[in-house]
């Protein structure tokens, strides 16, 4: 997923092999795995990254609130856009957030008793891409790249007080490789311990913060990365607004290109979509090495397709038309797990503003229908075929628990019961999903209004069957109770 930050949006807001499934609904899915293999510079799997993972599979092995217990919800509010909300080994949750008024990344250690701020620490502003895609190290250090351009890697401690405070524990200017105008859209880890970055205008590279070592590789000119990376043991993925790429890099840490797939595009941009190309943070997914295939979607008009890839060759292994019930069209990386793929729709979904030169949408507008669509890769990867395919209205990125065999998200429904019309007035439930069937087997009602809109924002499922979500105005706490 990609959540478009203040500098590029104005601020949308305003801004281990893994369990098999046990405990979950009649139906569910079982046995979904492995996902991607533990990254050593990375925190835990599920909760060190946006997407779960250094993969990007959207799946925890954690699960959530039981079946039959009874759900409570609290809403933290932080006056600010809470894109990004990591849990370290401490189990304490890191929040990177973007203030609503001033539009500065803030940083925030939450408590994981009850989610309000025990500490924050403002980071310098600037066009803050890196405000968004950001990691935990194998320290729960906050990696991410600031407005002057410096990778940071932010800790937390006590106090002699006995309070808590977030500190900058490293710092390495990355201003020779990202030129001026330029922001670093993604960031993440490779088994080496260097941390990959990419930029909005298509340079990629490799830092070495032990060393000091930077090193670029500039991709063909009018390919832009709206959307964050991924890594895994073979290299890492990059999609721009014109192909998919798998790079790797030389002794030296210089990226080079290993493969590269275009796709369709598409004649412009979606309604519901941040840019002129895929929406996905690539994923990486597979029954076998948890890496096997590499998978985004298109921005093919009318029908968007997944397109899967062999993640060393790169060689297609399906082309699947998604989303036909709803709106096809997605601005969501997709969830991974094993031979399934899930993807949701966000055609239509209304952010209160656009990132600067995103151009009109091609058409001019469209109704925020919902879709939710769930491939399978064959048993023998001679392809693929579609499974599901529903209308649900998922208003964030959903994630998958191999734990109890759930998906979970967030509802936006309408006002008027029946119509696809969206308003600042409209409510927001917490969901829990049926992976085998795609039906809703739970919701709970959180909210209704602008404070309550998820705005296509990642959820976390934290220890203790917590369910963390950021919103436009803070983050959202859903557990037992």
């Amino acid at each position: 997923m990609r959540f478009a930050l203040p500098a590029r949006a104005a601020v949308l807001a305003v801004a281990a092999l893994l369990t098999a499934a046990a405990a979950g609904p009649a139906g569910a899915a079982t046995g979904f795995g492995p996902l991607p293999p533990h990254n050593p510079y990375a925190g835990p799997d599920g909760t060190a990254t946006m997407h779960g993972d250094t993969g990007s599979s959207d799946a925890t092995v954690l699960p959530g609130p039981r079946p039959g217990a009874a759900l409570t919800s609290h809403r933290t509010a932080l006056a600010s856009a809470c894109p990004t909300v990591l849990v370290g080994a401490d189990g304490y949750p890191v929040a990177l957030c973007t203030t609503i008024f001033g539009l500065t990344p803030t940083v925030h250690l939450l408590d994981p008793a009850d989610g309000h701020s025990l500490a924050e620490l403002p980071l310098t502003k600037g066009s803050l891409l890196g405000g968004v895609y950001a990691y935990l190290d194998q320290r729960d250090r906050l990696v991410a790249v600031d407005g002057a351009r410096d990778l940071l890697r932010i800790g937390h401690r006590r106090t002699a007080a006995g309070g808590w405070e977030l500190f900058v524990d490293g710092r390495l200017s990355l201003a020779g490789a990202v030129p001026d105008g330029d922001a670093v859209t993604g960031l993440s880890p490779d088994w080496q311990g260097r941390v990959w970055f990419a930029t909005g205008k298509g340079v990629v590279g490799t830092a070495d913060d032990r060393t000091g070592a930077v090193r670029t590789l500039v991709l063909p000119a009018g390919e832009q990365i709206a959307n964050s990376i991924s890594t895994a043991p073979g290299g890492t993925a990059v999609a721009t607004t014109h192909a998919t790429y798998l790079l790797t890099a030389g002794a030296d840490g210089t990226p080079r290109v290993a493969w590269r797939q275009p796709y369709d595009r598409g004649p412009g941009r979606k309604p519901g979509q941040l840019s002129w190309g895929t929406g996905s943070t690539p994923t990486f997914f597979g029954p076998a090495t948890g890496t096997d295939y590499l998978t985004v979607v298109d921005n093919a008009a009318p029908t968007v397709h997944l397109l899967v890839y062999r993640t060393g060759s790169g060689e297609q292994v399906c082309s699947v038309p998604v989303l036909k019930a709803g709106g096809s069209g997605s601005e969501n990386s997709p969830i991974a797990a094993g031979n399934a793929v899930f993807v949701a729709g966000t055609y239509g979904y209304p952010y209160p503003k656009l990132p600067d030169g995103a151009g009109p949408s091609v058409p001019a507008s469209g109704a925020f229908t919902g879709g939710f669509s769930r491939v399978d890769v064959r048993a023998d990867g001679s392809g693929c075929d579609l499974v599901w395919d529903n209308r649900l209205r998922s208003a964030a990125v959903p994630r998958l628990s191999t734990a109890d065999g759930l998906i979970r998200t967030v509802l936006r429904s309408p006002v008027i019961p029946g119509t696809d019309a969206t308003s600042v007035l409209d409510p927001y439930s917490y969901a829990e999903i049926d992976p085998a069937t795609g039906a809703v087997v739970r919701t709970r009602w959180l909210g209704s209004g602008f404070v309550f809109d998820t705005l296509q924002m990642a959820g976390t499922v934290a220890p203790g069957r917590v369910v963390l979500q950021g919103t436009t105005t803070g983050v959202l706490r859903i557990a037992e109770g």
